[in-house]
């Protein structure tokens, strides 16, 4: 059966974009290689009825297209873990603080925090986050590491170890192996008072978990959802002559194609009548390899010590943060995702949980019940965010998010840092795109 337009992959981004071409009357179609929808956004129940969020779960104010869909899906954005009463926990391998200044701080070091601080956000206000290769110095921006910036500025070492914990945090890989350029961009796009603030970037969750808003447009969209579905290669000859096959050999035809697929899983298909220029951009893009640890427990232990339960780590975890009542997730960064794939898998749990209750005592020892989802070896993910290496942005160029129809690209990769926000926002502007075009 012919199709308007053929979307690959159900997550965010593909099932925006699909809402979007079905509502302005195109017969699409989406194929997912799992058997359920929502890609890295992923819920579960507790038998006290509490929702797990296995994927992504927070937005920020700044994230106006995530917002703007569940505002019409019907959701209730409530505050984040960013208004937990307590204190931020830092753990490094000769102590754990809670609050400012880090304990690793000298008489100094805070002032020159300060200052660098105050420099990297009067740089970033020299950003296009539109357009970053239009800044003058583009190309020497993008060869610094944020960690050589920060040496440059006279960072002390103690102030370079807090950005950097920071940074692994997030689980989108070391300063040390991040572009200046990139970390800018995104800094312009979604401004706040340090290199990365929380309240910015975080400081909302959807009230009837994050999947929800996934799973509503998986229902709206009904039968023209196909799971167990891998793409194995694309073909796009002119407007009207696209053709998908599909792993088990079945080929499926449209007038166009959007692919929502991450860029490790669209570096396994074989893709034609794309320009080499578009698909080098494409297959030029990285993600950081990292893994999600959820914990639940019965109550919010940690609060009885003063902590938030967001915390920055030199562990295996490289964060911690409370996503609900009694429930902590955790991400393992890039640099660490070695340490726990070495793991004995019988362990792995047991290893976790022993940061956790580092940070917050033996009680973390005692959930409720534990997920781990290892996006960095999923066949279908194969990372976790964007990773922008020094040279990378402009090594992907303007072309990065752009289109080349009949064919469309859009997820959270195709944005100034893979997040949510980037998943919606690309998936409504393809799905714009290609109704403009017909």
């Amino acid at each position: 059966m012919n199709h308007d337009v053929i979307v690959l992959g159900a997550g965010l981004a593909g099932l925006a974009a699909a809402r979007d071409l079905a509502a302005g009357g195109a017969d699409v179609l989406v194929v997912e290689a799992r058997d359920r929808v929502g890609g890295r956004v992923e819920q579960t129940e507790l038998p006290d009825g509490r929702l797990v969020q296995l994927g992504g779960e927070v937005v920020g104010r700044a994230h106006t297209a995530y917002l703007d869909l569940a505002a019409e899906l019907g959701l209730t954005l409530v505050p984040s873990y960013v208004a937990e009463p307590g204190a931020l926990t830092r753990a490094t391998p000769e102590g754990v603080s809670a609050g400012d200044p880090p304990h690793w701080f000298g008489p100094a070091d805070d002032a020159c925090h300060q200052k660098a601080t105050a420099a990297f956000r009067t740089l970033a206000q020299t950003v296009d986050p539109a357009d970053p290769w239009s800044h003058p110095d583009a190309t020497a921006l993008d060869r610094s590491s944020v960690g050589d910036w920060l040496r440059a500025q006279g960072a002390t070492p103690a102030v370079v170890r807090l950005w950097e914990i920071g940074q692994l945090a997030l689980a989108d890989g070391s300063y040390e192996r991040t572009s200046l350029l990139a970390a800018l961009r995104k800094h312009a796009a979604v401004p706040g008072p340090g290199a990365y603030d929380y309240e910015a970037w975080e400081g909302l969750r959807v009230a009837e978990g994050s999947a929800t808003v996934a799973l509503r447009m998986a229902a709206a969209l009904g039968g023209r959802i196909r799971t167990g579905a891998p793409v194995r290669a694309v073909t796009v000859r002119r407007p009207g002559h696209c053709s998908v096959r599909l792993a088990g050999g079945e080929t499926l035809t449209a007038g166009a194609v959007v692919s929502a697929l991450p860029v490790g899983p669209l570096r396994d298909v074989a893709v034609t009548g794309v320009s080499d220029e578009r698909l080098a951009s494409l297959h030029r893009q990285r993600q950081a390899l990292a893994a999600k640890f959820v914990a639940a427990y019965d109550r919010p232990f940690w609060r009885e010590l003063g902590r938030s339960g967001l915390s920055e780590s030199e562990g295996i975890l490289g964060s911690t943060w409370p996503q609900s009542h009694g429930i902590l997730s955790a991400l393992v960064p890039p640099e660490r995702l070695g340490v726990l794939l070495g793991t004995p898998a019988p362990l792995r749990t047991r290893e976790l949980l022993a940061d956790i209750a580092r940070l917050y005592g033996d009680e973390a020892h005692r959930p409720l019940a534990t997920y781990i989802r290892m996006w960095g070896t999923d066949p279908w993910t194969q990372g976790y965010v964007t990773q922008w290496t020094p040279g990378d942005v402009m090594a992907v160029g303007p072309r990065h998010g752009t289109h080349e129809p009949p064919f469309y690209v859009c997820g959270s990769d195709q944005w100034v840092a893979g997040y949510m926000e980037g998943a919606v926002r690309t998936g409504r502007d393809a799905a714009r795109e290609a109704l403009r075009r017909g």
